[in-house]
């Protein structure tokens, strides 16, 4: 079960809060072989590296439109009703973070706005692995579809058959995206940065996976690729007091522990009480659990803290930067004010992490690993570029212009200077 920390000194904070480290140096070779394959060879290297890393042999990348047919029938009826429900509300969500051009006028005559514009080319990597997240394709493609972007490339692998679980093909098909390939890994990420014979070649890659995906992404950034975020296991922290019902922290503390063996969960209380009736709930509610082991393994990992009040379990989340950050206390709208450092934030006994992670509307796309320090979820902003526009009257010019000669001198660039005198000459003599 969970470990528990009593009353911690907050010199052993920074100890407390250190995630597991990721040994990615030692597969960064592994890697490169992969990248340098998959640039000189394509799509053969991607159909032999699936051969090798996957078992599974495949004579084309390409999702046929029969295929898509297909897994449209296989998809229960009410799977597609939820999957629609999710996606409307993660639709009106996302809809809602257009930014409106809005020029100002700093000075007169001097008018400046910004623009957004969407990334033309995108690639999205779905995993396929224990869990087929379509859930995540719903989270990426609904605002690469909202920002516009011209070419949208999921890539995801292929199941043992050959095929592609069909709630992620209906949830592509539902989102109009028909450029779907099977391939996975870190050869799937290799080939949006370079583009095969079947890829695209995109500029910003986005979606999760597994240690060998992470260090994939990073290694597309040396490439001039950009991507979402820097990526690592999934984590929730839960700040609870007495009031909360030992059941649900229970419930929330296992859905993050099921991800995988190395996601992080964390429970802050400054209720003793309350945290060893958590614990009774694990033990019960873990037997029901189809993912039972990997839970288990992952709590083994994970800490129980009891702090003194809510001033320090506040201090210990902003410190900690959760991914996903859950506040069952009876005054959680004062709290809730007061965190500086979050991916998304629950409120409430009645806002598990579940439905931010499916269908409340929010992406579930965060930072990990403590980057909610700087980083933000995926949003349409990650969909777009923004663009900064201006225009001067000669009124305008006539009147800033002598600021920038004089920091044009300052800095001695004498272009920069005459680029501005030899227009008020002109206007001089009009």
């Amino acid at each position: 079960m969970l470990k528990k920390v009593v009353y911690p000194d907050r010199a052993t904070w920074p100890e407390l809060i250190k995630r597991p480290v990721q040994e990615y140096e030692t597969i960064e070779e592994q890697i490169k072989t992969v990248f340098n394959q998959v640039r000189d060879n394509g799509d053969k290297a991607l159909l032999d590296f699936t051969a090798q890393f996957d078992k599974v042999s495949l004579n084309s990348l390409l999702v046929t439109p029969e295929e898509l047919k297909v897994a449209a029938e296989q998809i229960p009826q009410e799977l597609q009703l939820a999957i629609r429900q999710a996606c409307a509300n993660i639709t009106a969500f996302h809809e809602s973070q257009r930014e409106v051009k809005f020029p100002i006028e700093t000075m007169p005559g001097v008018r400046c706005w910004r623009k957004s514009v969407a990334i033309e080319k995108v690639g999205l990597y779905i995993p396929g692995g224990t869990a087929p997240l379509f859930s995540t394709l719903l989270m990426l493609g609904i605002p690469a579809k909202l920002a516009g972007c011209q070419e949208i490339v999921l890539c995801t692998p292929p199941r043992q058959d050959g095929t592609i679980h069909p709630a992620i093909l209906f949830t592509a098909s539902l989102l109009q995206i028909s450029t779907i390939r099977k391939v996975g890994g870190s050869q799937a990420i290799a080939a949006l940065t370079f583009g095969t014979e079947s890829i695209p070649a995109v500029s910003k890659i986005f979606g999760p996976g597994n240690q060998f995906v992470t260090v994939a992404k990073q290694m597309a950034g040396k490439y001039g690729v950009a991507i979402d975020m820097p990526a690592g296991p999934s984590e929730v922290l839960i700040i609870a007091d007495e009031t909360a019902n030992p059941a649900f922290v229970a419930a929330d503390l296992l859905s993050q522990a099921e991800h995988g063996v190395d996601s992080q969960v964390v429970f802050v209380t400054n209720s003793e009480k309350l945290l060893s009736l958590v614990e009774e709930s694990l033990k019960e509610q873990l037997n029901n659990l189809s993912r039972k082991a990997i839970a288990a393994k992952t709590l083994t990992n994970s800490l129980g803290i009891l702090l003194k009040d809510s001033t320090e379990m506040l201090a210990f989340s902003n410190l900690y930067a959760p991914e996903h950050l859950i506040i069952a206390v009876k005054e959680y709208e004062q709290l809730a004010e007061k965190i500086t450092n979050a991916g998304s934030v629950f409120l409430g006994e009645y806002s598990p992490e579940s439905v931010g992670d499916y269908a409340s509307g929010t992406n579930h796309t965060l930072p990990t690993n403590g980057y909610a320090r700087v980083y933000s979820g995926v949003s349409l902003d990650s969909f777009v570029k923004k663009i900064t526009y201006q225009h001067l009257t000669p009124q305008g010019l006539q009147l800033i212009g002598p600021t920038v000669e004089v920091m044009a001198d300052a800095e001695g660039l004498d272009a920069h200077r005459q680029a501005v005198s030899i227009r008020l000459k002109s206007l001089s003599h009009v």
